[in-house]
């Protein structure tokens, strides 16, 4: 099911995006081709034979607003170059420049390096002195599927930090399983079951009383409590796995694990996680309280809400626990 939510969602983002790409390719929201005027003030100086000639670019704002259809106005000057090459004139924007819309889209798409904006110039009329602005137009790059485009760079991004996210987990994950195997075998878990189970056995009653999985179940927990999320990911595996063992169907998760999972959904925390630490240093001090409050009430409304779910006539009567599935009958022999 969760599979079909997320292909829905993707199906439904391309149509959106794509319905934006076309409503603006039909009103030619960028003006593709079309030269936007401008004028250049050369502070050092005008040179014909310079290849890179320092410029302050000016853009007239009621002349902006006509040719975009823009309500946001342009600053009074930009600081840029004029570039001389051999297929023509560039004019770039220095890199930084804050550009009003749309102009901040083109620059996303036309910039040469880090932030810059960049232009061909097809009209130019040389100053006729050094304080006296020389008339231009600069055409940009076109412009085109920005939404789409968008939506693919964020794809190949995501995909790329999943990727390294995974392979870091892979050693945590080696890790932990490699100590509670060493745990098992040394009698821990089971130490550590007879001290949680008192606090535990309210919320799992349908776990036996010297099961491992509470034992797995309190790690998990306190993992969480002291913000160790990497150690409560393979607690969690394993805790299912005992779980597992005691349920006789292997599609249909009994109450033990409902509640299990909505434990680890609210996530009480008495310690940040050790990510929002390494992020925000000692500003973290601000957010302990609220961080204990609202994860505290969470798990109060996660438990309560599992509970009233286990009672649900429909839960009942799903219940591996109080309806088992029933063997297959073995075919006669012939």
């Amino acid at each position: 099911m969760l599979n079909y939510i997320w292909a829905g969602l993707i199906v439904s983002s391309l149509v959106f995006a794509g319905s934006y790409d076309i409503r603006d390719l039909a009103r030619d929201t960028y003006r593709n081709g079309q030269p936007l005027p401008v004028q250049l003030l050369f502070p050092e100086g005008y040179d014909p034979a310079a290849r890179v000639v320092p410029v302050q670019i000016q853009i007239d704002g009621p002349a902006y607003g006509t040719f975009y259809g823009a309500e946001e106005q342009p600053a009074a000057s930009y600081s840029g170059s004029l570039v001389r090459t051999e297929e023509g004139s560039l004019l770039r924007f220095e890199a930084g420049a804050a550009l009003p819309e749309p102009l901040a889209t083109i620059q996303g798409v036309s910039q040469s390096n880090d932030e810059e904006l960049q232009g061909n110039l097809v009209e130019f009329a040389p100053p006729l002195s050094p304080a006296t602005p020389a008339a231009a137009a600069v055409v940009f790059e076109p412009v085109r599927f920005v939404k789409l485009n968008a939506i693919s760079a964020a794809a190949l991004d995501f995909a790329t930090t999943a990727a390294e996210i995974a392979l870091g987990l892979v050693g945590v994950l080696a890790l932990f399983m490699g100590l509670l195997k060493i745990a098992e075998a040394s009698g821990v878990v089971y130490a550590l079951v007879k001290v949680v189970r008192p606090i535990l056995r309210p919320l799992f009653p349908e776990v036996p009383p010297d099961h491992p999985a509470l034992g797995m179940i309190a790690l998990n927990i306190a993992a969480n409590v002291f913000g160790l999320g990497n150690a409560a990911t393979p607690f969690g595996i394993r805790a299912m796995e005992e779980l597992q063992t005691l349920n006789p169907s292997s599609d249909t998760a009994t109450n033990p694990m409902v509640m299990l999972l909505a434990i680890n959904t609210a996530s009480v925390q008495l310690v940040p996680p050790v990510l929002l630490v390494a992020l925000m240093g000692l500003q973290i001090n601000e957010l302990i309280f609220p961080i204990i409050i609202t994860t505290f009430l969470g798990l109060l409304v996660a438990i309560v809400a599992a509970r009233l779910y286990s009672k649900l006539p429909s839960n009942r009567a799903t219940d591996p626990n109080r309806n088992p599935p029933r063997a297959t009958a073995a075919a006669p022999s012939a």
